[in-house]
């Protein structure tokens, strides 16, 4: 489960109210109780996507336009890229439960820092902030992962695109030459 890792925790949480789609950007913990697997995190109360039962969450990688000036034959420019689409169901955590994952959150991000604000060091003052805000957790019922990386080129083209990809000044490029190369193997 790479899409919500420690290089990737960042996503976008997708509801809607009255109809109308609501998304918010926020940092994700991936969690695992006996079999399931969960997606938390917390969020100011008052934001308006709060908790809607049905969820999507989306992880976007690295993306990068492709020229069509880089193929040894006419044909039309594209985009490459990778992305993840999380499905599942909302429930809100306990006090207990967020106060857990608070910590492991601080731990995760904080533990290699000086004066690392670890829950622990927290005065009573800041921990009380904990009351403005909620916490979740989504089991998740279904993954979805998409990729476009110039699969369907010849060996000629692909080489090429990542060549091409690694002088851009765009480090998305960079990020997308890199998964190309990798992935050449399974071509």
């Amino acid at each position: 489960m790479g899409f919500c890792s420690k290089k990737k925790p960042f996503g976008t949480i997708v509801t809607t109210e009255r109809g109308k789609p609501i998304a918010t950007h926020l940092p994700l913990g991936l969690n695992k109780k006996g079999d399931e697997y969960y997606i938390t995190e917390h969020m100011a109360y008052a934001n308006p996507s709060r908790l809607r039962m049905n969820i999507l969450v989306m992880f976007q990688g690295p993306h990068a336009y492709i020229s069509s000036s880089w193929y040894s034959h006419e044909n039309v420019p594209t985009w490459n890229y990778q992305s993840v689409h999380v499905y599942g169901t909302a429930s809100m955590m306990s006090e207990q439960e967020l106060e857990e994952d608070l910590i492991l959150l601080l731990q995760k991000y904080e533990h290699h820092r000086k004066n690392a604000a670890l829950w622990e060091n927290l005065s009573p003052q800041t921990k009380k902030q904990i009351k403005g805000i909620i916490g979740f957790k989504i089991k998740i019922q279904e993954v979805q992962a998409a990729y476009k990386l110039s699969q369907n080129r010849n060996e000629e083209d692909y080489h090429n695109i990542i060549d091409k990809l690694n002088e851009e000044e765009d480090i998305n490029s960079h990020q997308i030459a890199e998964v190309m190369k990798n992935r050449e193997s399974f071509r």
